[in-house]
């Protein structure tokens, strides 16, 4: 019998989301490490005219991210068929977004960074980013609606440092059942 330390995690991929600031890249790539995954950016995979628009202090809508998210699916989905189910940084605001990765790979888990939004706002003036201006970070706010609890998901404080974030969402990750679709692999 594993403890819950040691218990290997299911399959399923793994989004970290949240709003721009709140460490999903950072997050991400050290769960991605710890678990021996491969690790998605979902910033990389914005087309030209989403990055064009928030450069220029224009937050995208749902028109906007709909080809983005379309493509961080197929990702992810091209990813989990190789058997690598990945870790992916991507804001995943909305249900709707979340719905729209779930319609490419429906056993998605997610650990949702929040945070006070004093924190974030001064955690990007901090940063550079190649075309996300902290401008945008009160449309985001806006934008987002936390997991449900009806949702493959938990809500991580980003106050605690990295290291145990990072503890907090493995342990839960190996505390899920596996979906029927990870049985099936």
């Amino acid at each position: 019998m594993f403890s819950n330390e040691e218990a290997p995690a299911p399959h399923a991929p793994l989004v970290v989301m949240g709003v721009s600031g709140a460490g999903k890249t950072t997050v991400g790539v050290e769960i991605a490490l710890r678990l021996g995954r491969p690790f998605i950016d979902a910033d990389d995979l914005h087309p030209q005219a989403n990055r064009r628009k928030m450069e220029s202090c224009v937050p995208l809508d749902d028109s906007d991210r709909e080809p983005w998210l379309r493509a961080v699916g197929k990702a992810i989905s091209a990813e989990v068929q190789r058997g690598r189910p990945p870790v992916v940084a991507c804001s995943a605001l909305k249900i709707g977004y979340r719905e729209q990765l779930r319609a490419e790979c429906p056993d998605i888990a997610f650990v949702y960074l929040d945070g006070d939004p004093e924190i974030i706002a001064a955690r990007m003036s901090g940063r550079q980013h190649e075309y996300m201006p902290a401008e945008l970070l009160p449309s985001q706010l806006r934008a987002l609606e936390p997991p449900l609890g009806d949702e493959r998901a938990i809500r991580i404080d980003i106050e605690k440092p990295v290291d145990l974030i990072v503890s907090q969402a493995i342990a839960w990750l190996r505390t899920l059942e596996p979906t029927d679709q990870e049985v099936a692999r």
